[in-house]
């Protein structure tokens, strides 16, 4: 019974092994479709990102990041001009309060740079599992995971989960 089970395990290894080698070679420079020029953009881009496509994203942060350059332009701004701003975003309210907070607190404890933990970055308003690890892939080139719904899904389907 033992041996069944070990036998099972590895078949459900290699099975597994296939499926990302398959993915691997279709999609070999898996990459954000967000524009960013550095780890603080991405990090905006990616929190905007929520309830919204890539495309408006880069479409409102084009505009936004030639008015704001970094976190302490953001951390000054007026919340109902930032909330103008990114309205085209939806949910424009809550991520405005929370790019506003997530830069002062950039500011405050981390000398206006992104961190590059996971912990770190869930500990700042807005920032979730999802978002932290589109920063850490991406930004920083750790390996890293961002699971949406529909990643979950998949995996699930596939038996992943």
């Amino acid at each position: 019974m033992e041996k069944d089970k070990i036998k099972s395990e590895e078949r459900e290894q290699k099975r597994i092994s296939a499926i990302l080698l398959k993915l691997e070679q279709l999609y070999p420079d898996a990459t954000t479709a967000l524009n960013y020029k550095n780890p603080f953009q991405l990090l905006i881009a990616t929190m905007l990102a929520a309830q919204c496509t890539d495309k408006r994203v880069n479409k409102v942060t084009k505009r936004l990041f030639k008015k704001y350059n970094g976190p302490e332009d953001f951390a000054k701004a007026d919340k109902w001009e930032l909330e103008q701003d990114i309205k085209e975003c939806g949910l424009f309210r809550n991520k405005s309060k929370n790019i506003i907070e997530t830069s002062k607190m950039l500011l405050e404890k981390h000398g206006g740079q992104v961190p590059s933990t996971l912990n770190e970055l869930v500990e700042l308003p807005g920032v979730g599992r999802k978002t932290g690890n589109v920063v850490l892939a991406n930004a920083y080139g750790k390996p890293a995971f961002a699971v949406d719904t529909h990643v979950y899904r998949l995996a699930h389907r596939l038996g992943f989960s």
